[in-house]
């Protein structure tokens, strides 16, 4: 039984670390918009919700950056100026289909910010899960290619 469990995990130990540091991602990115949301901004207000979201973003982004590179990809690379805007581009990319649907869900149809909030970032994180592992961390081959 053991030995089934670690050739599952070697299998897929990527996805599991991908899985628990995009959780942790996830958990930082609701935890930050709901204090912001109940501290200082209005989710009511269109303006002020897409700034809980560019807030939200910002600190989770800085954080899966480091930790998608350092423990689910594992890429030793010095910080490559090429890899950076990468990465923060593919987030923006689904930063902005975040906002889209936010403002579809909670400004135009009025649903509950906070459930849509958290039903997004199901989206969110496996778009962002496809744009690491095939745009921006993605492995070379032998030929350096």
């Amino acid at each position: 039984m053991i030995e089934k469990i670690k050739k599952i995990y070697c299998k897929y130990d990527e996805v599991i670390r991908y899985l628990i540091i995009g959780g942790m991602t996830t958990l930082i990115n609701i935890v930050t918009y709901f204090v912001v949301t109940h501290t200082f901004l209005n989710p009511q207000d269109k303006i002020e919700l897409q700034i809980a979201e560019v807030i939200s973003w910002i600190v989770a982004v800085s954080f899966a950056y480091y930790t998608n590179k350092k423990y689910v990809f594992k890429v030793k690379n010095n910080n490559s100026f090429k890899e950076v805007i990468s990465f923060f581009s593919s987030r923006i990319v689904t930063l902005l289909i975040e906002m889209l649907i936010m403002y579809i869900f909670v400004s135009v149809l009025h649903f509950d910010d906070k459930i849509i909030k958290i039903i997004v970032q199901v989206i969110v994180i496996i778009l962002n899960y496809i744009f690491s592992k095939f745009i921006v961390f993605k492995k070379k081959d032998n030929n350096g290619k």
